[in-house]
This record gives structure tokens, C-alpha cells and sequence, in this order.
């Protein structure tokens, strides 16, 4: 098989789905070629889409919340949306590429794709079989104008959302998010602890804003740090991923038992050898922790689609939700202590997130292509 798997870096989620789906892809020996459609254009082009977006999502979270919720307003017009317009301009672009490179199959991990898809086939192009894949736990405004042969959903419980936004029922297969084959795996935490030179004797709450370190992630870490002082076997580690200026602050705060670090290849080893996970409630990082089987504190929800996120891993009992307050926090990690808590969410998180979401998505890219690995 030959797929092309189309993404964009608006935020780690998109690409490391790609990724996940990719790395299956290649060990079944199918090539995967993945591509943010707008370098075909201009890196410059892609580049300033993808960082407009994260500066929105670190600097401010509210007006990237108002622009999701007129999105939300605006998918209610008669009337294809500006996202729909504005991707028409990489029709040529794309086309001239799938011209020139033949493919069985077209995975998308990003609605910006899909729109460019669903473009040049209202415009009469030819392209392969499609498939289009969502991240987040809830159907984000103009997923319904897109045209794609499937809609992979990340769980049967969204199917209404989907259908009621107007994607034909029979279209979506509920098949998970996609992640990388390492955060399934099954380890021992004392032995991934000693591999990350971590006390086997002590509790460590392992802090992330996703890839981008957004949202109020650093308040979050500022309350919890006191909230720990006096805790003689609690630590915090701190994940800023690519937010430098959030490093940078944390490490001159020099808060008292945070341990910092920025991106990490690690992440995968970190969350099995957490006893807490709080982190802002991104779709794909989520899904990261619920497949290595930590609990989960959902906190700094950035406005829309992680709104979503967290009300639907809370309210199927895979994490708890608090907002960044002193008293919300402090309540939240005695969760820590509860091996029973602890036990009941890890165990809901088995039962409702599909760990095998990379192969069951790669079994039907080889249905629809009847290729087979």
C-alpha cells in the first residue's frame, strides 16, 4: 500500500496521530508518506499557519476559545465556511503533487486536509480512497463539509455528535485515536523509573500542557508546588514540550520540588512511571495517558474542543476535572493516596480508550485499498 498521511503542527496532536498511524503502516512493510500540505506551497506558508495557531493556544486561551465558539455559531449558516474558501487555494498545489506521486490512500490527522480534499473533489479531481481521522473527543466545527470516504471517531459515544452535525452514520468507524506503539507496551514502573534515574520510593505528579505547553498550565504548577511543599516523598516533574518561554519562567521561578525539562523523547516512559498525570486536556495527549494506564487530572482546559476532551474522559470515570485554584488542586492530588481511585480510573481508561487504535485503523486503510500487508 501507498498512503499519504496529510497533518499540520497547529499543536503535537495532529502529527503524532500521523505518526502513530505511520509507524504501523511501515511495520507491516506499506509505505507512508507524511505531509503537511502546505509546505507543497511554501515552508514560510506552513510555518506561519502553524504558529499563529500556538500563539493563540499559549498566549490567549480565552480569544482562542471565542474563535471556537463562532466557529461553533457559524457551522449553524446555510453556507460553506471560510476555512472551506480559504484551503481552496491549495487545490493546485496538492493536485499537481498527487499528479506526480501515485497513492492507494489519503489518512488526514487535521481538518485543514480534509477541506483541501473535499475542494478538489467538488471541483471534479480524481483522488484515492480517503480517510479522515479526529483527535479530539467531540466534532469540531466544519468537520461536516468535509467529503471523505471515512470518518474514524474515537468512540462510539460520539457517533450522535458526528451524525447530528451531518456525517453520514454509516461513514464512521469508532476505531480510537492512534498512538505510538510505545506508550501501549507494557513495563514495570520500577524498572522505568530507574531508567529515568527516578526515586523508586516517592510519588512523582508528572505536569504537561501538551506539546505546545499551553493553556494555565504554569498556574497549575505554581499551586501545586505549594501545594506539595510540606509533602516529604512528593515531586513534581514539569514537561514544557516546545514552549520555551515557559521553561525559561519555570526554571528562573526555581519553584521547590519541580523538576523541569522542555521536549522529551521520553514522554511515553514518564507517564508509566507517574503516579499522577495532570495536564491540560488535549485529545491525543490524553489518550497518551489513558493507554499507559496513569490517572488523570484534567486542569487549564484551553476553551472548545478541550472543554470537550475533558468532559468526556470525566464523565466516563478516566479522569478527574479541577480548574487551577489552590483549594480545587489540593483536593484533586490526595486522588494520589487512593489506590482505589487510582485503580477505578485506570481500569475505566482500559475499558473505554482502544490501545490497539493504530492496527484496527491500519485493518481498514487495507479493506478500502484491498491491500494487504
Amino acid at each position: 500500500m501507498e498512503a499519504l498521511i496529510l497533518s499540520c503542527g497547529t499543536g503535537g496532536g495532529h502529527n503524532s496521530a500521523g505518526k502513530a498511524v505511520a509507524e504501523e503502516l511501515k511495520r507491516r512493510n506499506h509505505n507512508a508518506v507524511m505531509l503537511n500540505p502546505y509546505n507543497l506551497r511554501s515552508k514560510k506558508l506552513a510555518g506561519k499557519i502553524n504558529n499563529v495557531y500556538i500563539a493563540l493556544a499559549q498566549k490567549a486561551p480565552r480569544f482562542f476559545g471565542a474563535v471556537y465558539g463562532a466557529g461553533q455559531l457559524y457551522r449553524k449558516l446555510p453556507f460553506r465556511s471560510p476555512v472551506y474558501f480559504i484551503n481552496r487555494l491549495m487545490v493546485s498545489a496538492l493536485g499537481e503533487y498527487l499528479a506526480e506521486n501515485h497513492f492507494d490512500i489519503i489518512i488526514m490527522t487535521h481538518l485543514f486536509p480534509a477541506e483541501i480534499i473535499t475542494n478538489m473533489r467538488n471541483s471534479g479531481i480524481a483522488v484515492p480512497k480517503t480517510m479522515f481521522i479526529g483527535t479530539d473527543y467531540t466534532c469540531i466545527p466544519f468537520t461536516e463539509e468535509t467529503d471523505c470516504d471515512v470518518y474514524v471517531i474515537p468512540s462510539a459515544e460520539l457517533s450522535d455528535d458526528y451524525t447530528k452535525k451531518g456525517i453520514a452514520k454509516e461513514k464512521l468507524c469508532p476505531l480510537g485515536i492512534p498512538v505510538l506503539g510505545r506508550f501501549s507496551e507494557s513495563e514495570n514502573r520500577d524498572e522505568v523509573r530507574q531508567k529515568l534515574g527516578l526515586d523508586l520510593n516517592k510519588k512523582y505528579i508528572l505536569v504537561s500542557g501538551g506539546s505546545m505547553g499551553g493553556g494555565q498550565i504554569k498556574k497549575a504548577i505554581k499551586t501545586l508546588s505549594s501545594v506539595i511543599a510540606d509533602s516529604e516523598n512528593t515531586e513534581l516533574i514539569t514537561i514544557c514540550g516546545n514552549n520555551k518561554k515557559l521553561f525559561d519562567n519555570l526554571k528562573n521561578a526555581d519553584y521547590p520540588k519541580v523538576t523541569v525539562l522542555g521536549f522529551t523523547e521520553n514522554m511515553a516512559e514518564y507517564m508509566k512511571g507517574a503516579d499522577l498525570f495532570v495536564t491540560k486536556p488535549g485529545g491525543l495527549s490524553s489518550t497518551e495517558a489513558a493507554v499507559s494506564k496513569v490517572p488523570i487530572l484534567h486542569t487549564a482546559a484551553i476553551p472548545g474542543c478541550e472543554t470537550r476532551n475533558a468532559e468526556f474522559f470525566s464523565k466516563n470515570g478516566m479522569s478527574r476535572l479541577c480548574k487551577a485554584s489552590k483549594r480545587e488542586l489540593s483536593d484533586a492530588i490526595k486522588i494520589i493516596n487512593d489506590e482505589k481511585a487510582c485503580l477505578d480510573m485506570t481500569e475505566n481508561q482500559r475499558r473505554k480508550i482502544n490501545s490497539n487504535a493504530a492496527a484496527d485503523i491500519c485493518d481498514l486503510a487495507e479493506r478500502l485499498t484491498k491491500c494487504e500487508n
